[in-house]
């Protein structure tokens, strides 16, 4: 009766109209966000889905250092868009616009895009005036690891290493422990693209939830995969709640299947996917670490809550864990021979650096498991020994927590750049490097020489 009552508010939730949103949405730029323009543009122009008000700094265009290349904003499109004029002859370069009208219901409607000209536009999270990763973010992203630790370790775990009937109140525990994976991954996912989609806005918190994500959800490697991994999680959670309603292992086997596809999102959009020597084997590398490390690190939590199945469980896992390490270590040390350029990039790069902290941790868990492995194992039948066991696990699975947070920051890390062929990093050269940005900083206009740019522009320029 109680699983009955579970279904109707589920589908009573699922059935309950959503409230709409009565503010402008933007339905057209000019140019279309991250294109790529032969020449520059004489203007910049947004078109939305009602009247909007418009205010002269509502459209500001920048270039890749942050100069102020547009003029004094105007209404467009029959008071239902914005439009700015633009420096003629835009030279070959990334551009920013952000802007922001006022929408009918009152509210401060705000976006950003990209376009370049003659160069590829840039992802609106890495457009001008983006910070990049935050500490925020870092712990965002190894909640979400954690989480995909807890759904897919706790379902290769229970359908790999402790098949067959299980008692009901480890049944209870596993489900409790899968469900709080894979809604902490569904949570987290969301608040790791707000927080990204925040970074990329720049606004504070009041006008954010009226800013345009579509250019992030829509126009990013990252907010595709934030979108197709939601929807495949959320389908996971329902086969979840399947697999306990009807008591079927079907519906956990595929759980599973689904949720370690999906887990692929995340290599398909990060630095095995984007950075210079990046391939398919570099991202089939990434997930096969990634898929290895949430069973290891899941598998250990759900020892530590197998109860009286522990002394049955740890030596079937004993089996399992060799080759989970063989698959992390073989797709760790392929990634990071292809993303280290040289051996001293280890110590000298702040990626290296990580990377060495991350190799530390592991080799303390790889050496732990083999005690466990070598020396536990053979000795499980001897007094005291179960009764010390979960103490010892309860230490390894700490250290796997700590690699999954260190993982999250290498995650967000930038890897060092190969250096070019015949290039020689020498102090003349790295003396003039520092020299011209020197020069280019010095260069950049004052607050009141950008007002008299725009100025300038305004009475020079016309829109086409």
């Amino acid at each position: 009766m109680r699983r009955l009552a579970l279904v109707a508010a589920a589908v009573a939730a699922l059935a309950a109209p959503a409230a709409a949103f009565a503010h402008a949405s933007i339905q057209q730029t000019i140019p279309r966000s991250r294109e790529r323009l032969r020449t520059g543009p004489a203007y910049v122009a947004l078109r939305f889905d009602q009247t909007v008000k418009v205010l002269p700094n509502a459209i500001r265009v920048v270039d890749a250092n942050g100069r102020v290349v547009s003029g004094a904003s105007g209404p467009d499109f029959a008071g239902r868009g914005a439009q700015v004029p633009l420096r003629r002859g835009l030279p070959k370069g990334a551009y920013t616009v952000r802007w922001q009208v006022i929408s009918g219901d009152g509210h401060v409607v705000s976006g950003v895009f990209t376009f370049g000209v003659r160069v590829p536009a840039p992802e609106p999270t890495q457009a001008y005036g983006a910070s990049g990763p935050t500490t925020s973010e870092h712990v965002v992203r190894w909640l979400y690891f954690l989480g995909l630790a807890l759904l897919i370790g706790g379902l290769g775990f229970r359908l790999l290493v402790l098949r067959g009937p299980v008692p009901r109140e480890y049944d209870r525990r596993f489900y409790r422990l899968a469900a709080i994976g894979v809604v902490g991954v569904l949570e987290v996912g969301i608040a790791a693209f707000l927080l990204r989609a925040e970074d990329a806005l720049q606004l504070p918190l009041n006008r954010f939830f009226y800013g345009d994500l579509s250019p992030i959800a829509g126009g990013t490697r990252f907010g595709t995969a934030f979108i197709a991994m939601t929807l495949g999680y959320a389908f996971v959670a329902a086969l979840l709640f399947l697999g306990w309603l009807t008591e079927r292992r079907a519906f956990l086997w595929a759980a599973f299947v689904v949720a370690v596809g999906f887990a692929s999102g995340l290599s398909l959009s990060g630095h095995s996917a984007v950075d210079a020597g990046s391939s398919k084997w570099s991202e089939v590398a990434d997930w096969v670490h990634l898929t290895a490390a949430a069973l290891w690190v899941g598998g250990l939590v759900q020892l530590l809550a197998a109860g009286s199945l522990r002394r049955r469980a740890f030596a079937s896992f004993a089996r399992f864990a060799p080759v989970l390490i063989a698959l992390l270590l073989a797709a760790g040390i392929y990634l990071s021979v292809l993303r280290l350029p040289h051996l001293h990039d280890l110590w000298t790069a702040a990626y290296g650096q990580v990377l060495l902290v991350k190799i530390g941790l592991v080799c303390l868990a790889l050496a732990w498991g083999a005690f466990h492995h070598f020396v536990v194992t053979p000795r499980l039948d001897r007094p005291g020994v179960m009764a010390r066991l979960p103490r010892s696990l309860a230490g390894e699975s700490m250290v796997g927590v700590a690699v999954l947070l260190v993982a999250a920051i290498l995650v967000d890390s930038k890897p060092p750049p190969a250096s070019q062929p015949g290039a020689t990093a020498t102090p003349a050269a790295t003396a003039a490097a520092r020299s011209r940005r020197s020069q280019v900083a010095s260069t950049r206009p004052s607050a009141s020489r950008s007002r008299a740019d725009a100025s300038w522009i305004a009475s020079t320029v016309r829109k086409p």
